[in-house]
């Protein structure tokens, strides 16, 4: 007899209990999730991400303490691989396009279908990016960078000739989270070493060189 599939683990953050309530019980009718922990702020979502270790995190933009983008860069500069996706009632450009600067992974606006969120979670936590197309429309053709604000920094950094050591005392990181970024930063670029990174983001118009 085979073994039940792994849940997807889902973090909701949220400062309207009632918006929470709905969405544990929308989840709990799925087979596949479940909700293993719940905040009102940006500062107990990392509190609870740090205890629960969540699949995915699914966050409101607007919210009491650190802003909803602030949250999602405190998240990902601590947990590199923690997987975001906004739910939110606001989905004007410049929010959409700070929300994916800090590091979110998906975006649905409240407004959506209950089944759109439902895909939202599964794409986000398989590793996609969900961004549906009423959503990249109010980006207003900006270029979404594929890179999270902190992994700019560092291509940045790189781009100086810093070491990983280097990088980790000035941005006040340890060395192994600075090379877990320059890892990341290879990855979504698609290039072998820092090198071609650097050149990668010259091209792109991600960083410039003096």
């Amino acid at each position: 007899m085979s073994s039940p599939a792994r849940k997807i683990r889902i973090l909701l953050v949220d400062d309207h209990i009632v918006m929470r309530m709905g969405l544990v019980t929308a989840t709990g009718g799925e087979p596949d999730m479940e909700v293993v922990a719940e905040a009102d702020n940006g500062r107990a979502a990392i509190v609870a991400y740090r205890q629960h270790r969540p699949d995915v995190v699914v966050l409101d933009l607007r919210m009491p303490g650190p802003s909803g983008p602030e949250t999602i860069r405190l998240l990902r500069d601590e947990f590199p691989d923690a997987r975001v996706l906004v739910f939110s009632n606001y989905a004007a450009g410049e929010e959409v396009f700070q929300a994916f600067r800090a590091g979110a992974c998906g975006f649905v606006v409240k407004e959506m279908s209950l089944e759109r969120l439902l895909e939202a979670i599964r794409r986000v936590h398989q590793g996609e990016h969900y961004i549906p197309p009423e959503i990249s429309a109010r980006l207003s053709g900006r270029a979404l960078s594929p890179l999270s604000s902190r992994e700019l920094e560092v291509l940045g950094l790189i781009a100086q000739g810093l070491s990983n050591k280097e990088i980790a005392a000035q941005l006040n990181l340890v060395e192994g989270t600075v090379k877990v970024h320059v890892t990341n930063i290879l990855a979504k670029l698609r290039v072998a070493d820092r090198t071609q990174a650097i050149l990668a983001g010259v091209k792109q118009g991600l960083i410039q060189i003096e």
